[in-house]
C-alpha cells in the first residue's frame, strides 16, 4: 500500500456511470441525476450554480444518454489514470459544456 498511487479519477467517469449504472437500471430518473450531482452540490456549496431559473448563472452540461463509450484511461483529461472501470462499457456520458456562454464540447 506504501507504493500504490492515490485515489482514482472520478469526473471523467461520474455521469457515465451514473446513467449506465442508475439512470438506465431505473433505481433512479433524470431528474434526480440532475439534483444529485449538480442542484444538490451547489447548495452545499452555496452557489448560483444547478438552476436554469432567470437571473441565474448560465452554466451547463449538454449530455447525451444514448452515447456508447468505453472506459480508456490513456484518454483521460486528468493526469491520473487511477480507475477500477477500465474497459467499462457505458450508455450515456456529458458531451460538452456551456460555460459563461462559451460553448465547449468534447
Amino acid at each position: 500500500f506504501d507504493i500504490a498511487a492515490f485515489g482514482i479519477v472520478g469526473l471523467e467517469t461520474c455521469v457515465g456511470l451514473t446513467f449506465d449504472q442508475l439512470v438506465h437500471r431505473e433505481f433512479i430518473d433524470l431528474s434526480r441525476m440532475v439534483e444529485l450531482l449538480a442542484v444538490n452540490p451547489a447548495k452545499i456549496l452555496n452557489l448560483d450554480r444547478g438552476s436554469l431559473s432567470v437571473g441565474s448563472s448560465a452554466d451547463i452540461t449538454i449530455l447525451d444518454p444514448e452515447k456508447e463509450w468505453t472506459v480508456r484511461p490513456e484518454s483521460f483529461k486528468s493526469l491520473s489514470r487511477n480507475t477500477p472501470f477500465s474497459g467499462w462499457r457505458l450508455k450515456g456520458a456529458a458531451r460538452g459544456v456551456v460555460i459563461g456562454g462559451k460553448p465547449l464540447t468534447f
